[in-house]
Order: C-alpha cells, then sequence, then structure tokens
C-alpha cells in the first residue's frame, strides 16, 4: 500500500510530503486488487485521529492502470459502508482534492468551509452524514 500511495502521491503528483503521519496503525485499510495487483486504497479513520467528532476516509488513491474504469467510485462506495459498519453514526470528513468535488458529491459529500492548499493541491473539506 506504501508503495502505490507513494507512486501516485509522490512520485506522479510530484508531491513531496511525509505520508508515513503515524495514523496507518490506527487505520484499517480498504485495499482493492485486480490480477493481484493492488490498484486502489484508502484509510479509514475512527473520529479523533484526524478530526474530533468526524471518521475519515482518506490517502484515496486508484493506480493509473485503472482510472476512468469505475473503480474509484467502487472503492469509495465500498470504504463508506466499511465507515458505516465500523464507525456508526458518526459523520464521515474528507480533505478532497479541490478537481475532485464533482465526484464526491455525487457520493452524497458535501463542501465545507472554504478552499485550502495542502501539500500545495487545492484541496477542500467534505462531510458525508451517516444514515
Amino acid at each position: 500500500m506504501m508503495v502505490l500511495r507513494q507512486q501516485v502521491f509522490i512520485v506522479e503528483q510530484d508531491c513531496p510530503y511525509l505520508d508515513a503521519d503515524g495514523k496507518d496503525l490506527n487505520a484499517y485499510h480498504l485495499l482493492g486488487y485486480l490480477d493481484n495487483e493492488l490498484v486502489c486504497y484508502t484509510r479509514l479513520l475512527d473520529k479523533k485521529i484526524s478530526y474530533n467528532s468526524y471518521c475519515s476516509i482518506g490517502r484515496v488513491v486508484n493506480a493509473s492502470s485503472i482510472r476512468g474504469k469505475g473503480m474509484g467510485k467502487e472503492l469509495m462506495q465500498k470504504s463508506i459502508a466499511s465507515c458505516r459498519v465500523l464507525f456508526p453514526h458518526i459523520p464521515i470528513k474528507i480533505s478532497a482534492q479541490s478537481y475532485l468535488e464533482g465526484f464526491y458529491k455525487s457520493l452524497g459529500f458535501v463542501p465545507t468551509g472554504e478552499e485550502y492548499l495542502e501539500d500545495n493541491i487545492p484541496h477542500m473539506g467534505m462531510v458525508l452524514e451517516q444514515e
């Protein structure tokens, strides 16, 4: 998972940052494989790890080989469903790259606050209320 995260976030997006932030040990990791190769991933965190009142889905990553094939949407749907089981009744917050706002809105996320730079990439906070 670290290799895929670094391939996309650090190499492909040319964004040097400290990926090993200490949160992985307290996370649930959702991994997607195609032909025995890891091609997508998310990190699921309980509240009070990234946000006090929210659980979160982060480090959302898709290998370039699967983009545009619907696996990103499936990955997020499974991540949301997993959060509903792991962290019932807790809203989900994400720090979304701004260009993906429409994608996350299609999954029910609502923007909160102003756009901000995270590692020199425009981001926005978005929240999905739990059922």
